[in-house]
């Protein structure tokens, strides 16, 4: 539910930390696996433009179209046409078969088509077509790694961990590395330790990828009434917020409302909606949130050992409602003090003077205030 502010302030949403909370805040935690929904399997491989192709031709008789005559008949008579690198329009050439389709294509397709042009013409041709140098279907991984650069897709497939290494490794700790994969204008992050923890988010790479590591320490900020308060890193890719209240020191029995603990976050409007969050007066698509969790109900430590910190996270622990009592009668004693510290340095000032001057020392009591019984 949206809590009323005050004109100037900004609007937030107000959910109570619960199982269905922490279920649906679950389902949209960061993962590659629902990023790239389909998981792309590996595909067969096929050519591209720039790709340097091999052909060799086979015919079954001495005297067809490629074998002279004078060779003999003997199997396995053949002729290797010279390299070439698929052109411009997508297509390899040929003799006598002309301009053969290659771009987009599998081996074996060319294979057929070559096959086809050349059947009328040729004893009975058959054709083997293979990959030389491979230009168009790279994968590039940049970075934070040891030895960043563009490297071929592996024809049998290969997932994210697997370029990764081929890249030589994360160059850092892995904790503090985050892994961005974009793929046809689409982009998705996730700390490093969740390919490695979560197999589900390490998916195939496709040719085109591109693979980024950057260095990038998970943070988050505690303030009020806590242990200790200032900014503190995750030294893990993930933490509870039961983890991260006790890495500030927990909270501090003196000062500390354990059933006031709030977490402050901004969500994607969806997961607001999903939480019950009237989304109606806010703009944008970031909703901001402030969770809530109750330390004096024994349930609330399972749920915030379920509820999963996010970089840049902000917890605040309030003060006990005697803290605050305690804050004013401590007021009220300053502004007693400072009321009557004219009045005790003028009598200590009087009674010196008396006493440096051979005189007694005269005792000056303030006058008591008086009162008059109520009606």
């Amino acid at each position: 539910m949206s809590r009323p502010t005050e004109p100037d302030s900004l609007p937030y949403g107000l959910v109570k930390l619960t199982p269905e909370t922490v279920r649906i805040l679950g389902q949209y935690t960061p993962r590659l696996s629902s990023a790239f929904a389909n998981r792309t399997p590996p595909k067969a491989f096929r050519f591209g433009l720039g790709d340097t192709v091999s052909v060799t031709i086979f015919e079954a008789a001495a005297g067809g179209l490629f074998i002279p005559a004078e060779a003999g008949v003997r199997p396995g008579n053949f002729v290797t046409i010279p390299n070439q690198a698929v052109d411009n329009n997508g297509n390899i050439t040929v003799p006598y078969a002309g301009a053969i389709a290659a771009k987009g294509r599998t081996p074996v397709e060319i294979q057929q088509s070559i096959v086809a042009a050349l059947k009328n013409r040729a004893i009975e041709p058959q054709a083997v077509v293979s990959l030389v140098d491979q230009k168009a279907s790279l994968i590039s991984v940049l970075g934070d790694v040891r030895s960043a650069g563009r490297f071929p897709a592996a024809p049998s497939g290969e997932r994210i961990l697997d370029a990764i290494t081929r890249a030589g490794g994360p160059a850092s700790q892995g904790y503090d590395v985050w892994v961005t994969m974009e793929r046809g204008g689409h982009r998705a992050s996730v700390p490093f330790g969740a390919l490695v923890y979560e197999p589900s988010n390490n998916i195939f790479v496709i040719p085109n990828d591109t693979i980024y590591l950057y260095s990038q320490p998970q943070t988050f900020v505690a303030f009020g009434a806590a242990g200790t308060q200032g900014q503190y890193k995750f030294d893990a890719w993930r933490i509870s917020l039961a983890e991260a209240a006790g890495k500030h020191g927990g909270l501090n029995d003196a000062l500390a409302d354990p059933a006031s603990v709030f977490l402050y976050r901004g969500e994607p409007r969806e997961v607001a909606e999903r939480l019950g969050v009237d989304c109606s007066k806010f703009q944008g698509p970031i909703i901001p949130i402030i969770y809530h969790v109750n330390f004096r109900d024994p349930s609330g430590y399972f749920l915030a050992q379920s509820f999963e910190i996010r970089n840049k996270d902000v917890i605040y622990i309030s003060n006990a409602s005697s803290v605050e009592t305690t804050k004013f009668l401590n007021f009220l004693r300053t502004i007693m003090a400072t009321a009557n510290d004219p009045i005790i340095y003028a009598t200590n000032a009087y009674t010196l003077s008396a006493v440096a001057k051979g005189g007694s020392a005269a005792i000056i009591n303030t006058p008591t205030p008086i009162t008059t019984p109520g009606p």
